[in-house]
């Protein structure tokens, strides 16, 4: 059994030139890139084999970013169900003083593949923390949403 920590995943870049938009704020799909890449090594870290993103459930951009802006990405596992788990990326802007301000918050759902492409179990976690149990209980909420909706073709 591993532990959430075992692939908490954190990534910085700096934003140039090619990253902005006309607005010279950092492109949103460029930050969104930088999410789906962090989402999935969170994911290949814990199932340890190929995965790939099934759904983003949720994106919200909270703050711009600017030219040479140090953004931090910061991603871990908040629920597995059988083959799929839902990994939450948070993403910041840290100052000179290593203060980190929030500017993104997304929630993926990565499935886990065996060597043919097709959808494999993925290994259990053992929670640690009242945070933890939380962000358990919040992404099995948001899993059973997710099912709902496919139901409804939502």
């Amino acid at each position: 059994m591993k532990k959430i920590a075992d692939s908490i995943t954190e990534q910085i870049h700096m934003v140039r030139y090619q990253h902005l938009n006309g607005q010279r704020r950092l492109f949103g799909g460029m930050l969104l890139q930088w999410i789906d890449e962090l989402a999935g090594t969170v994911a290949f870290r814990h199932t340890g084999g190929e995965v790939i993103t099934a759904a983003i459930d949720n994106l919200v951009f909270k703050e711009p970013a600017f030219l040479n802006d140090l953004i931090v990405l910061k991603g871990k596992i908040t629920f597995i169900g059988n083959t799929s788990m839902e990994v939450r990326v948070d993403t910041y802007v840290e100052n000179a003083e290593g203060r980190r301000t929030m500017i993104n918050q997304a929630y993926f759902v990565m499935v886990s593949l065996d060597g043919d492409g097709v959808p494999r179990p993925i290994p259990k976690v053992e929670l640690c923390g009242g945070e933890e149990q939380a962000d358990w209980q919040a992404g099995e909420k948001r899993y059973k949403l997710r099912r709902q909706r496919r139901i409804e073709n939502y």
